[in-house]
């Protein structure tokens, strides 16, 4: 799985103080983004895609209304996402103009030939070290990070970086381009973790504030995901739990 984020799906609706770090003994900022790639890479290759469940929770503040989605993903080999709606409930109208639509950008910018664009490597984004900073995991390397390019697809803010994988632990920040003059701001924060050798996402949480209709949370719960093992004769989805922890 390539490290990017689906910043499409925030546009529709700071960390905790680092700690010192020992610039003689750790990796500069470029040699951690470079070896976060090298990881994404690994990773990718091993499996032979994924599958999960998440379930999208929208609530605005203003309008009292609230909506719910419970959705089946499927990831190819090569990045691409497949989502099928299993159920849904509530506000209609957040249902077709916000959480349908975050699906759809999201499948889209998971193609390969959209992907690089949004990816965390320097051709889109600069990176700064920041410090060290202990997070459920371990340790993880703290980065700043700006983007090169004004687009919606990118954003700015931190990334933690676990420091012995240097697999993408969290990601907070907003989207470097507003969608639009009525969304006066977005903020996000997304979590992953590991199961057995391979990191997937957790949860995402992002809180939309805009000129009309005042605050929306979106939140996110991914659970039941599991990789496809190559080793195994008909691709069938080994369980994460049953995986053991490494």
């Amino acid at each position: 799985m390539k490290t990017y984020l689906p910043l499409s799906a925030f546009l529709l609706i700071s960390a905790l103080p680092a700690a010192a770090q020992d610039s003689a003994t750790s990796p500069t900022a470029g040699e951690i983004v470079t070896r976060m790639a090298a990881h994404d890479l690994a990773q990718q290759s091993s499996i032979h895609g994924y599958a999960g469940m998440r379930r999208y929770v929208l609530e605005n503040q203003k309008l009292h209304k609230r909506a719910e989605m419970l959705v089946q993903v499927q990831g190819d080999k090569d990045g691409t996402k497949h989502f099928e709606v299993v159920s849904e409930d509530g506000w209609k109208s957040a249902h077709k103009h916000v959480l349908h639509k975050m699906l759809e950008s999201e499948a889209e910018t998971s193609r390969p030939e959209m992907r690089a664009s949004a990816r965390l490597i320097p051709e889109n984004y600069d990176f700064a070290l920041v410090g060290t900073e202990l997070v459920a995991d371990g340790t993880a390397y703290v980065l700043e990070i700006r983007p090169k390019r004004n687009e919606h697809y990118l954003f700015e803010g931190r990334i933690w970086v676990d420091a012995e994988d240097y697999a993408l632990v969290r990601a907070e920040g907003r989207p470097a381009k507003r969608p639009s003059f009525w969304t006066k701001s977005i903020h996000f924060v997304q979590v992953y973790k590991k199961c057995g050798p391979v990191w997937f996402p957790l949860s995402t949480q992002s809180v939309t504030e805009a000129r009309l209709f005042g605050t929306t949370d979106v939140s996110i719960e991914y659970f039941d995901y599991a990789p496809r093992m190559p080793n195994s004769s008909n691709h069938s989805v080994v369980s994460a739990e049953a995986m053991p922890t490494l």
